[in-house]
């Protein structure tokens, strides 16, 4: 079984952007990260641990600025945690292994998918094309992926 940690190789090599994401708990701005836009099939994972977290199949377009899913891939690898922070109440999402900062989860998913959107930020993730996904040792995601319109 593939043991995912925080990796301070990883955490050396990230751009600046990515590390004021993942380690300082920030934001990207609203429309511009690399991942709004990708409609390839395969998965999203931490960039810092490589844990998987979101599969292509999940992720649907919100109108908010961020990469949308309506859940994790593998539950275990993400935590969500009560924020309190800029005056609001939320829940931030973390991923479990890698404690890399992902973004927030909201009560306003679609409904028929379970309702939940989880809002993550391009910079936390690295993006495994189904074609890749079996030579970087995800082959286990496989059956969660699918060509997305």
């Amino acid at each position: 079984m593939t043991q995912y940690r925080k990796n301070p190789d990883v955490i050396a090599t990230l751009t600046p952007e990515q590390f004021r994401v993942t380690q300082e708990n920030g934001t990207e701005r609203p429309g511009t990260g690399a991942y709004l836009g990708n409609k390839e099939p395969g998965i999203y994972v931490d960039i810092v641990s490589g844990e998987p977290l979101f599969a292509s199949a999940d992720k649907y377009e919100s109108g908010c600025g961020w990469p949308s899913f309506t859940k994790p891939i593998e539950p275990a690898h993400v935590n969500e945690l009560r924020d309190t922070t800029h005056g609001m109440i939320r829940t931030e999402v973390r991923s479990a292994h890698g404690d890399s900062h992902l973004g927030h989860v909201f009560p306003d998913g679609p409904t028929d998918r379970g309702g939940l959107r989880y809002c993550i930020n391009s910079a936390s993730l690295r993006f495994v094309h189904r074609d890749d996904m079996e030579d970087e040792g995800y082959g286990a995601y496989l059956d969660q992926v699918e060509d997305v319109a």
